[in-house]
């Protein structure tokens, strides 16, 4: 059969994947800076995944790449960074150049070293161990480039998974690309959407027919027709299926494997060529199976001591179940190993882990686990064995591991109450690696474990928080108010922090209704009852301004105590956050973003960072915002925290949109509502009505824009905010794009319903807001009276922004009253903010009213237009690196690699209209960037 047009090269042996293999082609190409730097081949069992990755790989090598390779093991899973050491273990000669602090973490989570254990909360080293592997693979690129190669990356342990996540969304820049085999329809969890997906489907009739054909005895009538129907286009199963009933007559079609699903008819397959094979090897067999890869060579000890039989091994190779090689047994298909390790008895496979067990003796993780699938009752030795495997998997970062110990301890411990506490130990692990759902089934193990009460009520609680955590918000308050109405009288502290739990998703909700459940429980909570911090939170997060003066003072208290853990100030940076006590929002906030940094933390900052982001965007801090969110937005992807990193996203949205970034921001914030329904949480569609009426007033678009603007607040003669509280910031910009459209009349009807709802209630920060509303709305004769009341407010000056909005404002009053010496005073300090801020649509505005004004502005000759050119992020690696930080001291403060930090710069330079480093600091200054 002569080769088709388009055909892949003869060598690689794939038939019917020519368009696959040419996009792999596309993607080991040098430039692909439009796309991500990783892809994952998804597909069923059988589907070709590992010979296009083969293919991929040996391409690789013809263009100079290194390639690094692993493969995931469904045992390995509960073994913390086994898939990472065998990634990395051809580089790991290059980790002693790495940064000490990057070198021990490394290591230590390789079982090479211990780690340093700073703190006593016993926190993993996780963000070093992450920006060791970065460095490293870096570091090895610079010779020549790198394809990360990983196969059956379903299977591979979490912690290896979290760290190619990790540096899979820091390549760009690099010479590294990640091309990943996954079973299934969806990449890993960790990868969110920076992964390019390319799913291998099942091959057409023409491609199966060809792929029958090029067996040694093509199946032909009635049997090849079944062998079509039974395969559905799986490459392997029409391979399997051609083997076993070579010679064959079709079977009837009324068979058992007919309605079992394609791997279950694979693995029946793979059972029948079991049958005829000698004892000894199925023996054997059973060993490696049992094994999986890490205990290869305690299995081929283990079945040596069980079989005398040498050549068993042998004819296992032969009958092309296996392929041995240095020393090492590996399936020739994972089907196989699931195959013999399923058609073996319990008494069998008892037998194997026993056996491993005995041979496995210096190795006590893995010792415990052999241990624990050989028993089926209930053992308080192999339990304890586990439970101390978890503390070891949770101190090297493993807190996927050390659930899943704790789990089996669980199930292993003969008495309830001990059972109950594992459990509930396996919840905090499970929580700390972002896995609400699996909390949520560990809770309900708790509640048939035990009565004792107090366990009864941590699950409860723990089921609460996992409800709320995966937005299942309605569900969550059913559960958490009910809960605290039953103990309020008895216990309020229980009360209050079921009540804390419900207070997160009652903001994000908005619903009203929960909202005055809320606070009738409230009310009889004592506020001296349970952490201050807990009430600080859930008094500001329920009622933000009828609570004010109250919370306000509780925060004040609060702060008097200096020692605050990370949790504490992350709770109360969110009270301030709430309560516009921005700066004092930044400061808590940071400092336990501090915290994180000096303990190495990740998993629970996402909530953190994209509280910060907030909180830095409100106060002028737009670099710091942009990079805490997007920090926020991968770790949220990283650890399945759905809802904090939609509102990271939203705080990327709205820098892009005053930024005049239309589309991009219209993009992002598609993506950040995407899937969500508005009334479950009208807090984010609020935020996202907002930006979507940013970017229609940068198009031009002013109807929309007054149109989404109005949305905040409800329809009639009393307008009711949308959102108790993410409505009322939107008030200002209501009343201007009012005036754009002639609306006047409709907008005055809501600011003087802010102003009935929220009288002698408001912070600085609305007030500010709400008199700006006035005044654009307002007649001559009251306007510059609420201007002057809005600008004459000190603290205003913590909303830079919309603070430097009033006064564009006031001075385009100004102009069209040809008070033009007044007006330019108040354009000029507006456009000094806008500049600063890098808000080009309000730098144009207020450019084009000093002109007017007879003001010529700087950067009408075009020489600050770089500026504008830079996203964000070159921005800030451009001021880094003005003053004179090398671009790995700039990588280690922004978590990506040195190589990647010289990529933008490089990107950086023409822009600015520089050739190198030495120019950035002037080229900065003159165009009024610098630090």
């Amino acid at each position: 059969m002569g080769p088709e047009a388009g055909a892949v090269p003869r060598r690689t042996g794939i038939v019917g994947r020519e368009a696959e293999l040419r996009r792999l082609r596309a993607f080991l190409t040098p430039v692909r800076q439009e796309e991500p730097p990783a892809l994952v081949v998804l597909g069923e069992a059988g589907s070709g995944k590992s010979a296009l990755l083969k293919a991929a790989a040996e391409e690789a090598l013809e263009r100079g790449f290194r390639v690094l390779r692993c493969s995931g093991h469904e045992g390995e899973r509960e073994l913390a960074f086994a898939g990472l050491h065998q990634l990395l273990e051809p580089v790991l000669a290059g980790a002693g150049d790495l940064p000490a602090a990057q070198r021990r973490a490394l290591l230590g989570a390789f079982g090479f070293g211990e780690t340093d254990h700073r703190t006593d909360q016993d926190r993993p080293e996780r963000l070093l161990i992450n920006l060791a592997v970065l460095t490293l693979l870096s570091d090895a690129a610079v010779r020549q480039p790198v394809l990360l190669l990983v196969d059956d990356a379903q299977w591979l342990d979490a912690c290896s998974l979290d760290a190619l996540a990790f540096v899979a969304r820091r390549l760009p820049g690099e010479p590294v690309a990640l091309l990943l085999g996954v079973r299934g329809d969806e990449a890993p969890r960790q990868f969110g959407e920076d992964v390019v997906r390319l799913p291998a489907r099942p091959l057409d009739d023409t491609a199966a027919e060809r792929l029958l054909d090029a067996q040694p005895r093509p199946p032909r009538g009635q049997l090849r027709e079944h062998i079509l129907r039974q395969a559905a286009g799986n490459p392997l199963a029409l391979v399997e299926l051609a083997r076993a009933t070579a010679g064959s007559s079709p079977p009837a079609p009324t068979g058992s494997a007919e309605a079992l699903p394609l791997t279950a008819r694979l693995e029946e397959v793979f059972a029948r060529r079991l049958e005829g094979l000698p004892e000894g090897t199925r023996r054997v067999l059973l060993f490696a199976a049992a094994a999986d890869a890490p205990d290869v060579p305690a299995a081929l000890l283990a079945a040596s001591a069980a079989s005398a039989n040498v050549d068993a091994w042998s004819v296992a190779e032969e009958a092309g179940l296996v392929r041995l090689e240095s020393g090492r047994v590996t399936f020739r298909h994972p089907l196989m190993r699931s195959a013999v390790y399923g058609s073996a008895s319990f008494a069998e496979r008892r037998k194997a882990h026993l056996a491993l067990a005995e041979v496995l003796g210096g190795d006590p993780d893995r010792r415990a686990w052999h241990m624990a699938a050989a028993t089926l009752v209930p053992d308080e030795a192999i339990a304890a064995a586990l439970e101390e495997t978890a503390g070891r998997a949770r101190r090297r970062g493993g807190y996927r591991v050390a659930a899943a110990a704790l789990q089996r301890a669980a199930e292993l411990s003969p008495e309830g109450r001990q059972r109950a506490r594992r459990l509930l130990d396996a919840i905090e692990s499970a929580m700390n690696a972002g896995e609400p759902l699996w909390v949520e089934k560990l809770a309900g193990g708790v509640i048939s474990a035990t009565d004792d009460e107090a366990m009864l009520m941590a699950a409860k609680l723990w089921t609460g928080w996992a409800l709320a955590a995966t937005t299942r918000q309605k569900a969550a308050l059913s559960h958490l108010l009910p809960l605290a109405e039953d103990v309020v009288e008895e216990d309020p502290i229980t009360a209050l922090t079921a009540v804390g739990h419900a207070a997160f998703v009652v903001y994000s909700t908005g619903d009203d209704t929960y909202r005055r459940q809320m606070r009738a429980l409230l009310a009889r909570i004592p506020s001296d009852a349970g952490r201050d911090f807990d009430q600080a939170w859930t008094r500001a997060g329920c009622d933000p301004f009828e609570a004010r003066e109250t919370v306000l003072e509780l925060l004040r208290s609060c702060l008097a105590d200096p020692d605050r853990d990370v949790d504490q100030l992350t709770i109360l940076g969110g009270a301030a956050w709430v309560l516009d006590e921005t700066a004092t929002a930044i400061r808590l906030l940071g400092a336990a973003a501090e915290h994180l940094r000096a303990a190495t933390t990740v998993g629970s900052n996402a909530t953190l960072g994209q509280a910060l982001a907030l909180a830095q965007f409100e106060a002028g801090a737009w670099e710091a915002a942009w990079a805490s969110a997007e920090e926020a937005r991968r770790i949220a992807a990283e650890n399945g925290l759905e809802m904090a990193g939609r509102s990271a996203m939203f705080v990327g949205a709205a820098l892009l949109a005053l930024k005049g970034e239309a589309a991009d921001a219209r993009k992002l914030i598609d993506q950040a509502v995407a899937g969500v329904d508005p009334a479950d949480s009208r807090a984010l569609g609020a935020r996202a009505r907002w930006v979507r009426a940013m970017v229609a007033g940068v198009e031009g678009n002013h109807p929309l824009e007054y149109e989404l603007l109005r949305r905040l607040f409800t329809v009639g003669e009393d307008p009711r905010p949308v959102h108790y509280h993410a409505s009322y910031y939107g008030i200002g910009d209501l009343a201007a794009a009012a005036l754009r459209v002639g609306k006047q009349d409709d907008a005055a009807r809501v600011v003087d319903a802010v102003r009935r709802q929220l009288e002698g209630r408001m912070s600085p920060r609305v007030l500010l807001l709400v008199r700006r509303a006035r005044a654009v709305l307002a007649a001559d004769e009251e306007a510059e009276d609420l201007f002057g009341a809005a600008l004459g407010d000190p603290a205003g000056e913590t909303w830079p922004f919309e603070r430097a909005v009033v006064l564009l404002e006031y001075g385009e009053w100004l102009r069209r009253r040809r008070r033009t010496s007044e007006a330019r005073g108040e354009l000029a300090r507006a456009l000094t903010v806008f500049e600063q801020l890098g808000a080009r649509p309000y730098v144009e505005r207020a450019a084009a009213e000093l002109r007017a004004c007879g003001v010529s502005v700087r950067g009408d000759d075009g020489a600050s237009r770089g500026i504008e050119r830079l996203t964000p992020q070159q921005l800030q690696i451009a001021r880094l690196a003005a003053t004179g930080l090398t671009n790995r001291q700039i990588g280690e403060r922004l978590l990506l690699s040195a190589r990647t930090i010289g990529f933008h710069l490089y990107q950086t330079y023409p822009k600015l209209g520089i050739t190198n480093r030495a120019q950035l600091r002037d080229a900065l200054s003159s165009m009024g960037a610098s630090s």
